[in-house]
């Protein structure tokens, strides 16, 4: 008996399977509510098939990788099995290959049959479109690719830009693989001459800064060769499915989804003519298609295995629940029908998929619940991506060992990130909701990225993370008097990508991130290493900067300010004020210059400022000169909105004088009522600016020039709608006033910030 990974009936059925499959297959099932899940050793993804070098995302439900370890569980002993994987030790680029340094990436459907629904394709075309549009952002699993470099010492950044999508309605060739269970079989050679006629005709580019990923519908089987071996498709034996088990060597084979590149000239750099591609065949199921909601397990092989990651312990493993003696009782007087309807109620608790962008069941278009099943292909292209940015050619980087790429360190493995929606399958769809990562405002459910740092350092040491964290930390010390000695210590920081690897002269060196001091005492910066840096062994003789010593000569309120760069070179700084007791710094003599009068000049406001106060032409008859207008500038220093919520919106802002004066964090009206959130409105907008209203306030009083930061607090009325929102834009207006006692100036800063995840 033939089970396939993709499983979907057309609308029409004309080429739908034999219904007989399906139900024979769905019936095994519903009899076995035990699964015999074991973890087994990760298998080699990279490799070559008839010539063609490919990195394979292989069909895997039987564990999940956390880095070093992978995680098994045995539902009939109901305990865990774990194993040390020694491959992110080994995890390389040896010589340096190349790594995509920003990449076009192009959508092509081929597609000639019109199986492939058009809500499918929007789904997916808005999450490509999501991913270019959200390029920079570190909360994103593709911002860790960044630390992944080349012989030019440059990171695979994150920089897409989508380009195209576009419907492919070529005629399929004859048939290419020795499998006779299918009506359309497609194998990679037949795959890249589609691909390659398809570039020439539209005058496409190519080259290493260019991905294209080719897509194909449910009832097409892709196989990397025209033997069968590896396919999207496999086979299970009566037994096997009578007892729940998946041992077959078809299953032990199948993939999800793979990428290789085509480069004519065999340069292991690439060149102007290489096409990087990703095939992404149809491996989502039919859950939510009137077929029956167990098919929903099936497609949980090519998403997240059927691991459940807002489970306690996280990742453990979706199972149905046995009835007790009484619940077997009350089931055994039911009737057929009433019996068959719990069973599939059941059956729901199985592994199942997880579709954030389902649709509302039936879907009025065509009164189906299958949208949603465009999420697993969402994941796969993300899986892709990772994959070929870090890895284009297949020589760049991987475990040498084992031939692992980047996202098989984390594979099935979906803990992390804003997790939200529901992991329990719906009956109509047989999904649950969960997603874990929000891009340009989308919610999307995607496997976590490896981070190289947990390797090479003991802090993170979290190998499977959602996206970048760059948070500079310190405590300002209490009160402290001039000369004496006080200390910072910055290794309250949190920064994620704090390790990786450089080539000098093509040999791999570490390197680490970096900290910079500035004490606000006109003393030069220190800057240096963190521990764990070879230049670090000996703190005290090193230029090691993560904690700091410092004395100030005189008294006053001093700006202290911590700035880090991780090893991509993302930025972030913070500042907190010291006090120091002591006598006040001298006063500078004032230069008069030839012909008696003092110069004075008048500092212009940025364009975001607005001045008032005063008279024109900058004085009053009569009265002392005014000072003129304090030029001023404030930005958010983290879009966390999580963070926000929890600590405050940490707003760091510089001023040229001493001032006074408030910042305001203003919402739209619209928001604010659709939520619940009352405050004042928000008066002097610019004309044209939409109602907002005034959530959040705090107070800003300075001695002297200088930065500082401040922390605005929500009330926790406030803080729990909002935490409702998966990203929210919020405007940020700072007030401040100079000295003048006579005629003060203001100035008015007005910015806008998107809070997100």
């Amino acid at each position: 008996m033939t089970i396939f990974a993709r499983l979907l009936l057309r609308r029409d059925h004309a080429h739908a399977r034999p219904v007989q499959l399906l139900t024979s297959a769905l019936a095994a099932s519903a009899a076995v509510t035990a699964l015999l899940m074991v973890a087994t050793p990760a298998r080699a993804v990279v490799t070559e098939v008839e010539g063609t070098k490919v990195g394979l995302q292989a069909v895997n439900q039987a564990s999940f990788v956390d880095g070093r370890f992978e995680q098994g569980f045995n539902e009939s002993t109901e305990k865990f099995t774990v194993t040390e994987n020694t491959g992110p030790a080994s995890f390389r680029n040896p010589s340096a290959y190349p790594v995509v340094h920003g990449a076009n990436t192009y959508a092509i459907y081929w597609d000639p049959t019109d199986h492939y629904n058009p809500d499918w394709q929007h789904l997916i075309n808005t999450f490509m479109q999501s991913m270019g549009a959200s390029s920079g952002s570190l909360a994103s699993v593709f911002a860790v690719d960044a630390q992944y470099t080349d012989f030019t010492d440059k990171p695979a950044y994150y920089q897409s830009s989508f380009r195209v999508a576009y419907t492919d309605t070529h005629q399929y060739p004859a048939k290419g693989c020795a499998s006779p269970s299918v009506f359309t079989c497609l194998t990679d050679a037949q795959m890249q001459a589609e691909l390659t006629g398809f570039i020439a005709a539209h005058g496409l580019p190519t080259g290493m800064g260019t991905i294209y990923y080719l897509m194909t519908p449910p009832g097409v089987t892709v196989c990397v060769d025209a033997l069968a071996t590896r396919c999207t498709e496999f086979e299970r034996s009566t037994l096997e499915i009578e007892q729940n088990r998946y041992e077959s060597a078809s299953y032990q084979k199948a993939i999800c989804s793979y990428h290789s590149a085509i480069n004519p000239g065999g340069s292991p750099l690439g060149d102007g003519n290489t096409i990087l591609y990703g095939v992404v065949p149809w491996t989502a199921g039919s859950a939510g298609r009137g077929t029956g909601s167990l098919i929903a397990g099936q497609a949980a092989y090519c998403q997240d295995g059927g691991w459940n990651p807002s489970s306690k312990p996280p990742m453990e493993r979706e199972k149905i629940k046995p009835r007790n003696a009484q619940e077997e009782k009350e089931f055994q007087g039911k009737t057929p029908e009433e019996k068959e309807q719990l069973e599939a109620l059941k059956a729901l608790q199985g592994p199942h998929d997880q579709e954030p962008n389902q649709l509302a069941c039936p879907n009025f278009q065509d009164g189906l619940c299958d949208a949603g099943l465009a999420d697993l292909i969402v994941n796969q292209i993300s899986v892709e991506q990772q994959n070929i940015v870090t890895n284009p050619l297949l020589n760049a980087w991987q475990d040498n060992k084992g031939k692992k790429e980047a996202t098989d360190q984390c594979r099935n493995f979906f803990a992390g990130g804003h997790a939200g929606g529901g992991a329990s399958a719906g009956p109509e769809s047989g999904a649950g909701t969960l997603f874990n990562q929000t891009l340009n405002g989308h919610s999307y459910y995607l496997n976590m990225a490896f981070d190289l740092a947990s390797s090479l350092l003991p802090y993170p040491s979290v190998p499977c993370i959602p996206g970048v964290n760059l948070i500079p930390e310190f405590t300002a010390p209490n009160t402290v008097n001039s000369g004496e000695t006080v200390g910072f210590d910055g290794m309250e920081s949190d920064l994620t990508l704090n390790a990786q690897f450089t080539y000098n002269e093509g040999a791999a060196v570490k390197t680490y991130a970096k900290y910079k001091w500035e004490f606000g005492d006109g003393t030069a910066p220190v800057e240096g290493y963190a521990p764990g840096a070879p230049a670090c062994e000996t703190p005290w003789l090193s230029p090691c900067a993560a904690s700091v010593f410092h004395s100030y000569q005189y008294g006053g309120t001093y700006q202290v300010t911590l700035t880090a760069t991780d090893t991509v070179g993302n930025v972030a700084a913070v500042s907190h004020p010291l006090t120091v007791v002591g006598p006040p710094p001298p006063v500078p003599p004032k230069e008069t210059p030839a012909g008696g009068s003092t110069p004075t000049s008048s500092p212009t406001s940025s364009p975001t400022s607005t001045s008032t106060g005063g008279s024109p032409g900058g004085s009053t008859p009569g009265a002392s000169p005014r000072l003129p207008a304090p030029v001023a500038a404030a930005a958010v220093v983290s879009r966390s909105l999580r963070r926000a919520l929890r600590k405050g919106l940490t707003v760091r802002y510089s001023v040229n004088e001493q001032v006074a004066g408030h910042f305001e964090v203003l919402l739209s009206r619209t928001i604010a009522r659709r939520l619940g959130i009352g405050g004042p409105p928000a008066l002097g907008l610019p004309a044209g600016t939409p109602p907002q209203v005034v959530i959040g306030r705090a107070s800003v009083i300075t001695t002297a020039a200088g930065r500082s930061t401040v922390d605005i607090q929500f009330s926790k009325r406030t803080a729990s709608r909002l935490a409702r929102l998966h990203s929210v834009p919020l405007m940020l207006r700072l007030f401040v006033r100079n000295a003048d006692r006579h005629s003060p100036t203001t100035t008015t800063v007005l910015t806008t910030v998107t809070l997100s995840g």
